[in-house]
């Protein structure tokens, strides 16, 4: 279970137990606990629903945990208010409607096997968690914090070498931009600090070459990006503290792994046909990828979450 349902589950938990208490005190004169935390005309809403939205909201502060009820609780009696309206009107016949709500069946039903399937993925070994630690080092023991100014720009590969020797040339980061303006290549400004882990995972090992005051042009599956290094700071971070991240991703990515090779397994055993427009295709299409793993759960230190963030980019 994700780190931020277990916490969202901690806290549904003590609200239940609030709500029967409080249907204990009503003055029915039977005082007996029911699960029914509200009644919208003769349809009920029950603890279970409110526990439900609050286990699919991530962290829940404990000492919040009764306000987010009832919020929950309201925003339950608005869907249901307007659940009424649409019935009384036969709104669930119409086509529209009825394709909607089996699409969203069709969606529930094949996360809840793809779920059962990733179930089943190992807890990463210590010697894994020591290799990938070892394995990348941008992102941990030699971890830096860089200050950047960026120019993100769409040009053409037959503009790229042009623009690398005008990079090689120029004595500032302005005069990178003055070429880009005269030769009219569309770019986009960009600059701010950011830790290693906030920036594109397949150019870090690249950012994390260049020195400080350097400028260099990195390119990459989605185009080129001008690099200026105005200044960095080393910030590591140690095989102990980095452990809780590199072994929720290991995990994640294996339960990537095992729903997709039983989604190539499915389609192997399957008979799949295109018809009309859509087939027969020229190559059969590369099997979908797996729903991604959740991303775990942000931290309270505000770098936590952007180590998060990095792991999960990386392949």
């Amino acid at each position: 279970m994700k780190p931020s349902a277990r916490t969202a589950l901690a806290v549904a938990a003590p609200l239940a137990a609030l709500f029967l208490l409080a249907a204990c005190g009503k003055d029915d004169g039977k005082k007996t606990a029911t699960q029914i935390a509200a009644r919208v005309n003769k349809a009920e809403i029950s603890v279970h629903q409110i526990n439900q939205a609050l286990s699919r909201a991530g962290n829940v502060p404990p000492e919040q945990a009764r306000q987010a009820g009832r919020q929950v609780l309201d925003k339950l009696v608005e869907q249901e208010l307007f659940v009424q309206q649409a019935a009384e009107k036969k709104l669930d016949r119409d086509p529209k409607v009825m394709q909607a709500l089996e699409a969203a069946r069709r969606e529930i039903l094949a996360r809840a096997y793809a779920e059962q399937v990733m179930g089943n993925a190992a807890k990463p070994g210590a010697d894994e968690i020591k290799s990938f630690y070892a394995g990348h080092p941008e992102l941990f023991a030699e971890r830096r914090i860089f200050n950047l100014q960026e120019l993100a720009i769409r040009a053409g590969a037959e503009q790229l070498p042009a623009l690398q020797d005008a990079i090689g040339k120029s004595k500032s980061f302005a005069e990178v931009v003055d070429w880009l303006k005269a030769n009219k290549v569309p770019y986009a400004a960009n600059a701010g600090v950011r830790p290693a882990e906030q920036l594109p995972m397949e150019l870090l090992p690249r950012y994390h070459a260049l020195k400080d005051g350097q400028v260099a042009l990195l390119t990459g599956p989605n185009g080129a990006i001008a690099v200026h290094v105005v200044g960095s700071q080393k910030a590591p971070l140690d095989e102990k503290a980095a452990t809780p991240f590199i072994e929720q991703f290991l995990q994640n990515r294996k339960r990537v792994e095992l729903a997709g090779a039983e989604l190539k397994s499915l389609r192997a055993k399957a008979r799949i046909e295109y018809l009309g427009d859509f087939g027969p295709p020229e190559a059969a299409p590369a099997p979908a990828a797996a729903a991604p793993a959740p991303a775990p759960a942000d931290k309270s230190a505000g770098g936590d979450k952007h180590i998060d963030k990095g792991l999960a980019g990386l392949k």
